[in-house]
């Protein structure tokens, strides 16, 4: 978490959203799906930015901006195209507003304009935040695992991952992209393999940074066409998800762009 000046407070991803942000204006580098505007109301921000992570299926991307609005909060996405996701300095730097809910156009913010002039805007807020009236959790299921194959685990976040899912082929609902840029966040476990949405790819195909990075840890890695999946939504990229790109490990595995995400794990789930 990085802070200039008293506000606004900037975040990489919106799960570091603590006591700190009550009350404050905050740029985070998180899609702006529902259970995201969930955080973001139960840590009470005055206003917040996310990453509108291209739409996508249901425009998912920004499905949090409606939640925040009934909690009482002024939000708004930059365009994924405008700056990287998972990136909170260069979404304060060239952040470039691409939707809002009723209470941000009140305040003056409107599309196109950059996220730094917006916040300015957001600034000026005097709405009461409340609490959800309904509680949202990210789920986590593992499939049964057949003798002789790894288990599938699918979570609405990576940041669900756990140790026992070593060597086991995880679908998350997360997008593709480097918190901050750094390669070591890329996967907290050494799983076998493990598929994310590439959030509309983005500027410099941020939302599929995550892919190489796995390929330093010899894990097969592939992102998920937002159109085809909710993002924030591990079960969608299972059941209605197709690969959109993959790095060097999948493509030795047999995986190719293109082909559905079932049908890829079960490629992956055989064990040698």
């Amino acid at each position: 978490m990085i802070e200039i000046a008293a506000e606004p407070l900037i975040y990489d991803s919106a799960t570091a959203l603590g006591p700190e942000a009550r009350g404050k204006v905050v740029i985070a580098a998180s899609h702006g799906g529902d259970y995201v505007g969930y955080l973001a109301a139960l840590a009470g921000v005055k206003a917040i930015i996310l990453n509108d992570a291209g739409m996508g299926k249901a425009s998912a991307g920004v499905a949090g901006l409606h939640l925040l609005e009934e909690c009482g909060i002024a939000a708004a996405t930059i365009s994924h195209l405008s700056a990287r996701i998972g990136n909170g300095a260069d979404t304060a730097r060239r952040g470039k507003i691409s939707a809002m809910n009723a209470l941000a156009c009140s305040l003056g913010v409107v599309e196109g304009m950059a996220a730094s002039e917006a916040v300015r805007h957001l600034l000026d807020s005097k709405s009461f935040p409340v609490l959800p009236q309904v509680e949202r959790h990210e789920a986590r299921q593992v499939l049964s695992a057949v003798a002789g194959e790894r288990a599938i685990v699918l979570v609405d976040s990576a940041s669900l991952i756990l140790p026992e899912d070593t060597d086991a082929v995880v679908i998350s609902g997360s997008h593709g992209g480097l918190l901050g840029g750094i390669p070591a966040l890329a996967i907290k476990y050494p799983v076998f393999a493990a598929f994310f949405n590439d959030a509309g790819r983005g500027l410099d195909n941020a939302g599929t940074m995550r892919l190489p990075a796995l390929d330093q840890r010899n894990i097969a890695a592939a992102t998920i066409d937002h159109e085809t999946a909710k993002i924030g939504y591990g079960l969608s990229g299972y059941e209605e998800g197709v690969v959109s790109v993959i790095n060097e490990c999948a493509q030795r595995a047999g995986l190719h762009v293109g082909m559905r995400v079932r049908d890829a794990v079960s490629l992956l789930t055989v064990m040698p």
